[in-house]
């Protein structure tokens, strides 16, 4: 099925990845560092007694900007270097120059496996939304559209409803004394109907296990869900797969016996804790059941390669696979007044395997693992004592401290921004974003299309034809800025509140709210069946820092949470926001081109329209990649280097290459029409420096070794350093800015 491809990996995934694959370019949480802005300036001050004061006297008061934008922007520049700055070899050791000083500044908080420069920008953002949902309704909105002439709804107006709708919910997860007083009574009322649609003794249907669990949107054994037939990119179609995760992070993580024994015991010791009565060796096989499901699953490389997903059957083949599970009355239940004919089989061999496995599984271990991860997905909904030994392996299992958790506002403004990130959205648009920025971005992001055609031109192992069409493709890229204007059109209140109108929620019911929101995004993707793909909607919502590029849509999509400083500003030279964001909009673009992006055509198209010879010459190239990344590592579990996987990061290592460079270009051509000003205490550096020193300051980071173990197997990004020192190594004009010895990049396509 399509990919919709991130520029950052989601941090946040729920136990139950999706059935679709998924790619991000990035997607963290920010560390709340309210003194940034403080110490940044006081550095500034420091350097300013000799940098500022050199650069002032050698300067035209014209060509320095001096407003308290520049000063702010040039003194988080100056924050994130390392202080020997100066000494350091840009063309060896680019990535401690940059983030040197980043990395010194920023401690991991004990609920945090990794944070780099993103993280901060979603925390700030984090934090706005805090601000919105612990303050009265704005009454006196900025926005004349909503005004209290506007349509009312039970006597209030609408957007007046949807802001006490999506209040009930932050104040719901609030409320912890009522969440522990509670327990684990609802907890144990999900497990209940698990274990009742799937009785161990008795006549049991697996079918019903598994609906029972994908109404909520929980994966057991299979996972199914719609979207955009590939070949066929306006038409819904239904697809099959295997879980994206069965417990540990990868299949990779159950071979390491160490891990699974210690999962083995924490699975026994939640389970025994809430049924006491039960064998616990029953218990204890779940673990090796999931280890045969997660041997039996494709590798992740494979799941993100369209080329091995993409295998259409008629349902009566694809249930054929599998007859254990009669996919053909779980479809019918998922999707009641649709009749399911033909679906896409995303892991046919899985499903061929998971029959013999099925086979040999007795009934009371399925019972047993399907109540597992019923636990897994709905018990951090739950305050007890009996269930956290699971959170605190999780913690362990992502280096973070065992007992940690997140200040209980930042889980619920996470949580009101899963499920009613539309609402939530409304107000962060009002708070965080203009005209003039979106403005801005549509510039920025059609600079960089002129730019990637005379790319395309000038490739030479591309021949015409080739060419002429993927000059079409990028003038059809359809570019989504700010925030959506429909499906739901987020600035109309009463059309948000049709929207989320058989949302039910309620101000003192966590739990009871979890599960209706997971049920309304089950509903809504399977109600888009039988219907043409509606091209209008989003992926993401309008406070994530994230972008991400969806090849059946031909689209590139940025929300208004990536279009902050320091990545994106309209008040400061232009070489910052093209170096940051511009290379950020290149990198979507890119991936129109990458591995899998080159597989669709201008209308979305999965098909094969580059000629036989362009495909031998891009494949040649590509190794290239491949070889580079997978010769950087992280320290594994037993101390041996880990190698990154070079094919499953190609299609990112592609896209960050190609982004870079054609937004390199951009600003050039901009700043050769209108010349930017120079930075106070930045003299060592020339603007184009400065450019891939901004591009940097993005991906400046740190993880813990647990976080950057898990990533190897399951993320296809590289590590924010080596998406560093890759593509400055793979970037022409960085080596030629820093008058490196060597000016020929290490790979390039474009």
């Amino acid at each position: 099925m399509s990919e919709k491809t991130p520029l950052i990996p989601r941090a946040h995934e729920r136990a139950e990845a999706p059935p679709l694959p998924a790619r991000c370019s990035y997607s963290c949480k920010k560390t709340a560092l309210r003194f940034v802005g403080t110490a940044a300036a006081a550095t500034l001050l420091f350097y300013s007694i000799a940098d500022a004061n050199n650069q002032l006297a050698s300067a035209k008061p014209s060509e320095l900007c001096l407003t308290p934008a520049c000063v702010h922007a040039a003194s988080e520049i100056l924050y994130n270097l390392s202080p020997e700055y100066k000494k350091l070899d840009p063309c060896n050791d680019f990535e401690e120059l940059v983030c040197g000083g980043w990395r010194d500044r920023h401690d991991l908080r004990s609920d945090q496996s990794s944070a780099f420069t993103g993280t901060i920008m979603q925390e700030e953002s984090s934090l706005l939304l805090r601000h919105v949902l612990e303050a009265p309704y704005p009454k006196d909105s900025e926005h004349s559209y909503f005004s209290p002439m506007q349509l009312r709804v039970n006597s209030k107006s609408a957007d007046e409803e949807n802001f006490n709708k999506m209040k009930s919910a932050y104040d719901a997860c609030l409320d912890e004394d009522r969440i522990k007083s509670i327990g684990l009574q609802p907890l144990l009322e999900v497990l209940d109907e698990v274990k009742q649609a799937y009785p161990a003794d008795g006549e049991a249907h697996i079918k019903d296990a598994i609906l029972s669990l994908a109404r909520y949107g929980v994966s057991a054994i299979i996972a199914t869900g719609t979207n955009a037939d590939d070949r066929d990119p306006d038409t819904v179609v239904v697809a099959v797969a295997a879980p994206g995760r069965f417990g540990l992070p990868s299949k990779e993580r159950y071979e390491d016996e160490k891990l699974v024994e210690k999962y083995r015991a924490v699975t026994v010791e939640v389970l025994a804790a809430l049924y006491p009565d039960q064998n616990k060796e029953i218990f204890s096989k779940i673990i090796d059941f999931e280890k045969k499901l997660a041997a039996a699953s494709p590798p992740t490389e494979e799941r993100e390669d369209v080329t091995k997903y993409y295998n259409p059957m008629s349902i009566d083949e694809a249930a054929g696979l599998t007859p254990e599970i009669d996919l053909k009355g779980l479809l019918h239940d998922l999707a009641p007044e649709q009749k399911v004919e033909r679906l896409i089989a995303m892991a046919p061999g899985y499903q061929k395997k998971l029959s013999s496995i099925l086979a040999e599984t007795e009934h009371d271990v399925l019972q047993s693992y399907f109540v597992w991860k019923a636990v897994q997905a709905f018990s951090q909904y739950v305050s007890a004592d009996a269930v956290k030994p699971y959170s605190r392996f999780l913690n362990e299992l992502a280096g973070k401290d065992p007992e940690s958790t997140p200040e209980r506002w930042r889980h619920c403004v996470d949580a009101v921004d899963e499920g009613l990130g539309w609402i939530l959205s409304r107000f962060y648009v009002e708070k965080a974003f203009s005209a003039k920025a979106k403005e801005f971005g549509d510039t920025i992001i059609t600079d960089i299309k002129t730019e990637f055609v005379k790319k395309l031109k000038a490739t030479a192992w591309m021949d015409d034809e080739t060419t002429k069409k993927g000059i079409d493709k990028v003038h059809n890229i359809i570019q989504k800025i700010g925030y959506p204007t429909k499906s739901p059109d987020i600035m109309d209140p009463p059309s948000l509140h049709k929207y989320y109108e058989s949302v039910n929620i309620s101000s003192d019911s966590f739990f009871a709210n979890a599960l209706a929101v997971r049920r309304f995004a089950v509903n809504e993707e399977w109600s888009a069946l039988g219907k043409p793909v509606d091209r209008e909607q989003w992926g993401m919502t309008v406070p994530t820092v994230n972008a991400y590029y969806n090849p059946p849509g031909n689209e590139i999509v940025f929300p208004a949470g990536i279009m902050q400083f320091p990545v994106f500003d309209v008040n400061v030279p232009a070489y910052m926001s093209y170096g940051a964001f511009g290379s950020v909009a290149g990198h979507e673009l890119s991936h129109a081109f990458d591995s899998t992006g080159r597989h669709y055509d201008q209308i979305g198209n999965y098909t094969d329209w580059w000629s036989n010879s362009t495909v031998e010459a891009f494949t040649k190239r590509t190794e290239c990649f491949i070889d580079q990344y997978a010769n950087y590592t992280v320290p594994g579990p037993d101390g041996k280097p880990l190698h990154v996987n070079g094919r499953l990061t190609l299609g990112e290592n592609i896209a960050d290459a190609g982004g870079l460079s054609a937004a390199f270009q951009a600003w050039k051509r901009r700043a050769h029409e209108k010349p930017n000003k120079h930075l106070p205490g930045l003299d060592h550096f020339t603007q184009e420096q400065l450019f891939f020193v901004t591009y940097s300051n993005w991906w400046c980071g740190k993880s813990s070794k647990e976080d950057a173990i898990n990533r190897i197997y399951v993320d296809p990004h590289a590590p924010k350093w080596a998406r560093i020192l890759g593509t400055m190594a793979n970037s022409r004009e960085f080596r030629e800015s820093f008058k490196c010895k060597e000016k020929k990049p290490t790979c390039q396509l474009w």
